[in-house]
């Protein structure tokens, strides 16, 4: 059975979503060995897991020597075999996610590489997946028990091209790696479509049960029918095992990205979107992937990860922090540090984040609504003459500054709204960490 997109179009997104708004992007493969990619100020040019295409391949290879002088003749498939991932604690990785204040997390299951991160039945992957090569285990169902017993909403990521097999108009018709390598790996485009896509779509739902899933690629060059996307979310929204749970972002062909989709997907900022639930995926740095190359100056401080996350709240949207994983399994430390420094904040504002909606008059300054509250977020330590516009329908009732002062003193008056504190220290010291206050308003 094949619904229309008005049918399907129709579904209410599952509530656990939106109410989550921050959760946790996992980038790991064989990728993760070489760690590599020169890291550049243009958009989407520093990414390491493009490792096969942008760095060993010629598409937007600005690094024509790194794989000849490193590894030599060797192919991408080799590392593989040497991703061993001998220090992947998932009971560990699930309690770090936990302890950032993140709802949900998705893992890569595979990504345009083709590589597998679960021991999946399909023959076409027979000898490149993580039951038999490399780490000989499975890495999406280790994860997900140890993040489901943690309360953690579990997801997919799932390529919906894999470079060895799909061409593309990106690269003129031809293909993202050596043709070397599609004739050695690559099965043709039709063979792919029919005999690897879709079956791993059903496989991954049917033993993993995800919460969501993110595709991705298909947006490129696939026509819808080519995706099979509405069979697929047909048999998703009604018959599968998560038909109530699971929600779907809009990669999977050319035409879908917003216009199709329970949630829409951005990716460094690279479009708005309005009206409808979306979520904003980046890295830590310039990079998903893990990358060797990247220096201090290139990962986001731990306040501007949380003024992002307020910035997106604030508007709407969720929130999906990429972490890196080394090919060991361990958590580069900078990563690490920028999740707890997250997760201690909202383990102090959290209800200004969680099942919150975007306030409903104009701002000049981040606010979200929940019922009666109100959240004003504010990076100055001045709580003098701040900007806020006040419904006709509501009246301050009460003011409470989060994690310093239940009951503050205030006035308001034409648009302006001033808050005495007995602990400005307290307030300094706040912002001086996470770089944010919230005043929450009772109405």
């Amino acid at each position: 059975m094949k619904e229309s997109w008005e049918k399907l179009d129709q579904r209410k997104i599952p509530e656990w979503f939106q109410r989550a708004k921050f959760g946790i992007f996992i980038h790991w493969g064989p990728y993760s060995v070489p760690a590599y990619r020169s890291v550049n100020n243009e958009q989407f040019g520093s990414y390491a897991e493009w490792y096969y295409a942008s760095v060993y391949g010629t598409y937007r290879n600005q690094d024509q020597e790194f794989h000849k002088r490193m590894y030599g003749d060797s192919d991408y498939r080799e590392f593989g075999k040497q991703f061993h991932a001998e220090l992947f604690d998932p009971e560990y990785l699930a309690d770090l996610i936990q302890k950032s204040g993140a709802k949900y997390m998705v893992l890569t299951t595979k990504h345009h590489d083709g590589y597998c991160m679960w021991p999946t039945k399909n023959p076409y992957k027979k000898g490149w997946n993580s039951g038999e090569i490399g780490p000989k285990k499975d890495l999406v169902g280790k994860l997900r028990t140890a993040v489901i017993q943690k309360g953690i909403e579990f997801g997919v990521y799932y390529s919906i091209i894999d470079w060895e097999s799909v061409p593309s108009h990106r690269c003129n018709g031809g293909y993202f790696i050596p043709q070397k390598d599609v004739e050695k790996y690559g099965v043709t485009k039709e063979t792919y479509l029919k005999e690897i896509l879709k079956p791993q779509l059903y496989e991954l739902v049917e033993t993993y049960e995800p919460s969501l899933i993110f595709s991705d690629g298909g947006e490129w060059d696939l026509t819808e029918e080519e995706s099979s996307v509405r069979s697929f979310l047909s048999w998703l929204y009604q018959e599968s095992p998560v038909k109530d749970k699971v929600v779907v972002n809009d990669r999977f062909y050319k035409e879908m990205p917003g216009n199709h989709g329970d949630y829409y997907s951005t990716e460094y900022r690279d479009k708005v979107i309005g009206g409808h639930p979306w979520e904003e995926s980046r890295g830590i740095g310039k990079s998903y992937g893990f990358n060797r190359a990247e220096r201090l100056e290139d990962y986001s401080t731990s306040k501007e990860l949380i003024s992002e996350l307020v910035s997106i709240v604030s508007k709407g949207g969720n929130f999906l922090l990429n972490i890196g994983p080394m090919a060991d399994g361990t958590i580069p430390i900078h990563e690490v540090e920028r999740l707890m420094e997250i997760g201690a904040w909202l383990e102090i504002c959290g209800e200004a984040i969680y099942d919150t909606t975007p306030y409903e008059e104009e701002s000049k300054i981040p606010v979200t609504a929940k019922d009666e509250a109100l959240y004003l977020f504010l990076q100055s330590t001045d709580f003098k003459k701040i900007p806020f516009l006040l419904g006709q329908e509501r009246k301050i009732q009460k003011i409470e500054v989060l994690g310093v002062q239940k009951d503050c003193h205030f006035s308001y008056d034409q648009e302006q709204l001033e808050i005495s504190v007995d602990n400005l220290e307290k307030v300094i010291r706040l912002s001086e960490r996470f770089g944010m206050n919230v005043v929450k308003i009772i109405t």
